[in-house]
């Protein structure tokens, strides 16, 4: 009897498009290191695995954010409209063949695969982003819609990779879900006060309801800001139930945004629609070793008002 011996094969360890992955990794974590201090090292204290896919998560937000936000001297708004488009068609596309020849795309459908993130979260994204080339002054529910899109499904797409190895992972996510959105939610907010006056006059934008950029009252500032530490006290209470290895870097994340609203409490909101408040560099390196001591629960702060 004649045994046929196979040739020995490649093991998928070596095979040439596992190198393709790895720059698509790379290239989505430079991202993250190269537009965001607060994120980026907010990331660097995930585990490795969870890392490597929020930081696929931030590539794709960023560039797609990149898009409506900096769009280039010649570049029209159709032009804009059709890049943002094509993102969406490609990524549509990779979700369902878990490759493409974008780098950043690439690394968001190979996490977005291995984690449960779907068209569901990644529509309203896409919803989101183009709102910003249609809408310029927003209502109440045009508002509470464009956050969703734009951050909460974000903060829902993090916990997809928080929980990604997880036992039990649907019942964890349910119980995860509301407080990852009331935290994507008030980074959202902290962020369109910072950027009050550049939304508007540069683009055009006016986000919060009540809120002139142009003549902005303490009142209506304050009503934001009370808003802002509803939703990080609600998140602060869903920070405990995460899994181990990612605890002390959404805390991380969490503090920074408590600190960047206590900093814009105290400036008058004429001056911060002037000049963006900011947590120095190593404060933010202070408030994560905190965290790192308490092991990932949040700081005590005062009792934000009730939502």
């Amino acid at each position: 009897m004649t045994v046929s011996v196979r040739p020995p094969t490649q093991s998928d360890d070596t095979r040439p498009y596992h190198h393709y992955d790895d720059v698509a990794d790379e290239t989505a974590a430079l991202v993250i290191s190269s537009y965001s201090s607060s994120f980026g090292l907010a990331s660097r204290l995930l585990a490795k695995p969870v890392r490597r896919d929020v930081h696929n998560i931030y590539a794709l937000v960023r560039v797609a954010d990149e898009i409506v936000d900096a769009p280039r001297p010649d570049q029209t708004e159709t032009q804009r409209r059709q890049a943002l488009d094509a993102l969406e068609t490609e990524v549509t596309a990779a979700l369902r063949t878990g490759s493409s020849s974008n780098l950043v795309v690439h690394a968001f459908a190979r996490t977005a695969r291995r984690t449960g993130i779907d068209a569901a979260l990644v529509a309203p994204f896409f919803a989101s982003m183009r709102a910003d080339l249609d809408c310029a002054v927003h209502d109440e529910q045009s508002l509470a819609d464009y956050i969703y899109g734009s951050a909460e499904v974000v903060g829902l797409m993090c916990v997809h990779a928080f929980l990604a190895d997880h036992p039990h992972r649907k019942a964890r996510y349910d119980q995860l879900a509301p407080g990852a959105r009331r935290l994507g939610a008030a980074f959202q907010k902290v962020n369109f006060l910072r950027d009050l006056g550049e939304d508007a006059g540069q683009l055009g934008r006016r986000y919060l309801v009540g809120l002139d950029p142009d003549h902005p009252t303490e009142q209506a500032w304050q009503h934001w800001l009370d808003d802002i530490d509803a939703d990080l006290a609600a998140a602060a209470r869903a920070i405990p139930l995460l899994p181990n290895g990612t605890r002390v870097a959404v805390c991380t994340a969490h503090d920074i945004f408590a600190d960047l609203s206590r900093r814009l409490r105290a400036t008058p909101p004429a001056q911060a629609c002037r000049t963006r408040v900011r947590v120095p560099g190593r404060e933010k390196a202070r408030i994560a070793a905190a965290a790192a001591l308490r092991r990932g629960n949040p700081r005590v702060t005062a009792q934000a008002p009730a939502s």
